[in-house]
């Protein structure tokens, strides 16, 4: 492509291509694939947070109309799979690794994609029911008989953490899997303390959300014996990585799985791994000899779909009695869920927990935990927002407390651009920015010294004016699991062959 062809610059819209297709109903979403002869499946859900598993009774559920099959984690062990590949890290070289500080390696359990002797929260899958329609599969699964022992359980972040909480995991000794210290050493930053004027204080919880997508998750998926070939239909973060991540789950060369994905309508936060389900159809279609389809319901996704988000955090900010920066400390507790499907956000958050300020000292304990909730994961800048509210909320109080201007304070302590590159005491690299800049446009543009006045102004009709301000810094490391391939003609075309789709960003 001639690159003076096109007057795009950095800054000015671009036209998405794709908007014509989609609001005029020509979308091809995971739900809008149907494939000849195909079967339907639901899968039944634990209504408890914790139990054991002690037995499970299909007959009633196999003598319903129009029932085929009905699959339990027996079947799945039975048959030789294998556990979803968590990798609760991202390993990229910028990051910050978490190892433990007594040695010992950072837990992660076997997770299966349906329940084995435990489910360990509301929502797990205990049973997959394939019928000819789906209300038969519905009507098939309440005859299914689940004999649960139900055991003491544990939802809250910083009760996981306590060594008298209920245990998830036999397979360890605590639900605290991931127990690290991070920064310069905890006595440089304890007589950085000492020489402080003021210490500001924290102790939040920032809450776990769900992603509630526009498309609820959906899969199709037929086994070809003649080649021994699954292919798979669903929309998720990624088609490359989601064919690794099956294959390994099916125990079979990668060669012999197909994922194809269309349009996939909305929120990448929950997109980004594979789902239980999305290996629990192509197994089924392969067990019954007909293609599968799995459709999610909102009242499922509520209970199934990653969630984001709960990180609970006390945290500590040292100044002089200039207001200079002199150290940081605290505790930051992410909550992976019943899972162990990801401790990034806990890793890539704590990394930068100063932010754009200059912080000479700083050391923080950074745990993960497994509790009796559905698993989390990255979601929209994974880790980052959470410490980015904790650094502003400790300045905000340090300004009421210690007597000092809001918009000053940050002025003294943001990092300038002479002083980069930067290293800041968790190791993270700044290259490059125009930190005081950004926050003087800000300033500029909302008209910060006019505030007061219209404040008055609108007190007069009975309103109640805030306003508030906040840096942030991000850092765009992640593990590359996915294909990206660029063919350059000598023509000057150009062909890009990618493993992702548009998410609703409109790429």
């Amino acid at each position: 492509m001639n690159p003076t062809a096109h007057s795009n610059h950095i800054g000015q819209p671009v036209r998405r291509k794709e908007d014509l297709r989609l609001i005029t109903g020509r979308g091809r979403f995971s739900d809008d694939v149907n494939l000849p002869g195909q079967r339907y499946a639901v899968m039944l859900r634990s209504p408890h947070a914790h139990a054991r598993l002690r037995g499970i009774n299909t007959q009633k559920a196999l003598a319903m109309p129009g029932t085929i099959a009905v699959f339990t984690g027996a079947d799945w062990l039975a048959d030789g799979l294998q556990p979803i590949p968590y990798n609760p890290f991202t390993l990229h070289p910028a990051d910050r690794q978490l190892p433990n500080s007594d040695g010992t390696k950072p837990f992660v359990a076997a997770c299966y994609s349906i329940a084995v002797e435990k489910v360990r929260y509301v929502g797990e899958i205990v049973a997959v029911v394939i019928a000819q329609t789906v209300d038969q599969a519905k009507d098939a699964a309440e005859q299914v008989e689940v004999d649960y022992e139900v055991l003491p359980a544990v939802s809250a972040t910083i009760a996981a953490a306590e060594a008298n909480a209920p245990r998830l995991w036999d397979e360890h000794t605590s639900n605290v899997c991931v127990d690290a210290a991070t920064g310069v050493s905890h006595a440089t930053t304890e007589a950085a303390f000492a020489r402080a004027a003021h210490v500001a204080k924290i102790e939040t919880w920032v809450q776990r959300v769900t992603g509630v997508p526009m498309e609820p998750r959906a899969a199709v998926a037929e086994y070809d014996p003649a080649t021994q070939r699954y292919t798979l239909h669903a929309g998720n973060g990624g088609s490359v990585r989601m064919k690794k991540d099956l294959a390994l789950i099916l125990d079979i060369p990668e060669e012999q799985v197909r994922v194809l994905m269309d349009d996939v309508g909305g929120n990448f936060g929950t997109r980004g791994m594979i789902y239980p389900e999305f290996a629990l159809v192509p197994w089924a279609a392969r067990r019954i000899g007909k293609p599968v389809k799995w459709t999610c319901e909102r009242h499922e996704a509520f209970v199934s779909d990653f969630q984001g988000r709960d990180l609970a955090v006390t945290a500590e900010l040292a100044l002089d009695a200039d207001g200079n920066f002199l150290a940081m400390r605290g505790s930051n507790i992410g909550n992976a869920g019943g899972h162990t499907g990801s401790y990034t956000p806990l890793q890539k958050g704590v990394e930068i927990m100063t932010s754009l300020y200059r912080v000479p000292a700083a050391h923080f304990r950074a745990r993960a935990v497994v509790s009796n909730t559905v698993p989390t994961r990255p979601y929209r800048s994974s880790g980052r927002p959470e410490v980015m509210f904790v650094m502003e909320r400790l300045i905000d109080i340090a300004a009421r407390e210690f007597g000092f201007d809001r918009a000053e304070l940050r002025r003294r302590n943001l990092i300038k651009s002479a002083e980069l590159p930067y290293t800041n005491p968790f190791g993270m690299h700044y290259a490059s920015g125009d930190y005081h800049g950004a926050m003087e446009k800000v300033i500029a543009l909302s008209d910060w010294a006019g505030f007061e006045t219209r404040r008055a102004e609108a007190k007069t009709r009975g309103k109640r004016r805030g306003i508030g301000m906040a840096n942030y810094v991000d850092t765009a490391t992640g593990a590359p699991r996915e294909r990206a391939e660029m063919t350059i003609h000598p023509n000057g075309g150009v062909d890009v062959v990618i493993g992702t789709i548009s998410n609703g960003q409109g790429h």
